[in-house]
Parts: structure tokens; sequence; C-alpha cells
């Protein structure tokens, strides 16, 4: 066989392979998509218990997200710009959660914030209950979804040029305002990058949550969940929420890709 031969088949076998998989992932998602109506998506989605799935999903991933970028960004540059002891077993147990069957997580939280676990105990005795709480859905979206951003943001900051921030600090300015205004908008794209990952992550996390804070309509019942509990109720609100579900994560992905939005 000659070498144009061979490139053509080596072309065409990529080619049926691309296509089987690319079909492999659509289809499933073409099918959600029309197998409701649409016409009867507003219907389905504006039943008091899909908008309380709602209500606390936004809310428990709006904090978490909070959580994440506030203490998730300074952690990562200090991580990232310092070299210690210790530094790759660190790095390694942060990443630990996105590996981590998602009711192992659920598993250690309750273990953890117990009321005779070494975090739950101390919170028990200041009348602070955790498990199966509002409280328990924001911890357990930020534990599994924090290493995403986290992962990011240090491989970020890693990669900055050490003369770029060091050209800085010898105009006078100081660790703050370089990190500020030099290594943030050079992370942008990075770090926004990582955003979005955490939030899609948080915004479809089922397992932990269950496991640690339950599902209880109207209290720690997010759409994962509601989408769980309509299941044997109403298949077509399970597939509504799950069309509401796949829009919200397309429109992350797209937001994560867009070119940077980072003003001064």
């Amino acid at each position: 066989m000659s070498t144009r031969s061979r490139n053509r088949a080596f072309l065409g076998a990529s080619a049926l392979a691309a296509a089987a998989l690319i079909a492999f992932l659509a289809i499933p998602l073409i099918a959600l998509v029309t197998s409701v109506a649409p016409g009867h998506l507003p219907e389905l989605l504006t039943s008091p218990q899909t908008l309380d799935a709602v209500r606390v999903t936004v809310e428990a991933n709006l904090v978490a997200d909070a959580l994440i970028l506030l203490l998730g960004t300074p952690a990562a540059y200090l991580i990232a710009r310092r070299s210690f002891a210790g530094r790759r077993a660190l790095i390694t147990l942060i990443e630990l959660p996105l590996v981590l069957p998602p009711a192992v997580a659920g598993i250690a939280l309750i273990v953890a914030f117990g009321p005779n676990g070494p975090l739950g105990g101390a919170l028990a005795k200041a009348g602070v209950t955790v498990p199966f709480t509002e409280l328990a859905v924001v911890l357990a979206v930020t534990f599994v979804a924090a290493p995403f951003y986290l992962r990011s943001a240090i491989s970020a900051f890693a990669a900055l040029d050490g003369d770029c921030l060091d050209a800085a600090r010898t105009l006078g300015a100081g660790r703050f305002r370089v990190f500020r205004r030099v290594a943030l908008p050079l992370c942008a794209e990075a770090l926004r990058s990582g955003w979005a990952l955490a939030f899609a992550r948080g915004v479809g996390e089922f397992g932990a949550t269950l496991v640690f804070a339950g599902s209880v309509a109207g209290v720690t019942q997010t759409l994962p969940l509601a989408v769980y509990a309509e299941l044997p109720v109403s298949l077509d609100s399970a597939i509504a929420i799950g069309i509401l579900l796949l829009a919200v994560s397309a429109l992350i992905l797209l937001v994560s890709k867009l070119p940077s939005l980072w003003t001064d």
C-alpha cells in the first residue's frame, strides 16, 4: 500500500472514530432536549418544588463561590509562588476531592462536622448544627468545587514570569499591589476558566450533598437532588430540570471561553 493510500486510510478511520465519539456524546443530549415540548417547559419549571430547588442551588453556589474566590485566590498564589517542605503533598491533598467518590466526600464531611467530629463538636457546643442544614449544602459544594479552582489558579500563578513580578517590586509596589495589579490581570483567563469549572461542578453536585445535607424540599434540595426526587413521580419534570441544568452548564462553558473581561 502506498503512502498516500495509508494516509487516506488513516484519515478515514480517524473520521469514523471522531464521528462515533461525537455521536455518542451528542445523541443523549439531543434526546434530552427534545424529550419535552418547549411549550411545556415553563409549566414544569415553575412548580413550587422546582423553584425552591432553584433558590437553594443559587444561594448555596453564590456563597460557596464567594468562599472559593476570596480564600482560594490568595491561597493559590501563596502555594504557587513559595517553595516549602511538603508543598507537593499539600497540592495532592487539595486535589484529592477531585477523585474522591461523592458519597465518600459526604461521609467525610459528616465525620468532620457531625456532633462528635473535630469541627462539628466545637460548633455543637456553640449551638450550631451543620449536617442536614442549608450550611451543609454550602460546605458540600465548596468541598467538591474548590479543588477545580485551586488547581487552575495554582498552575496559572506558578507560570507567571518571576522577573515581571520582581520588576514591579523594584518600582516600589508592595506585595499586595503586585498581586492585585500584576498577578491577577495576567492570570485572569486561567482564573475565570477555573472558576467556571468550579461553578459548574458546584451546580451539578449530587452525592456529597445528598449524604451530608439530605434532600429536604425548600431547605437542602438542590436541582440535581430535585431530578432524583422527581424521577419516580414525574419523568417530564425530571427531564425539564435536566434541560435547565444542561442550559446552565452550556452557559458556564461559553462564559469561560469569552475574551477577558478584566479591567483595572
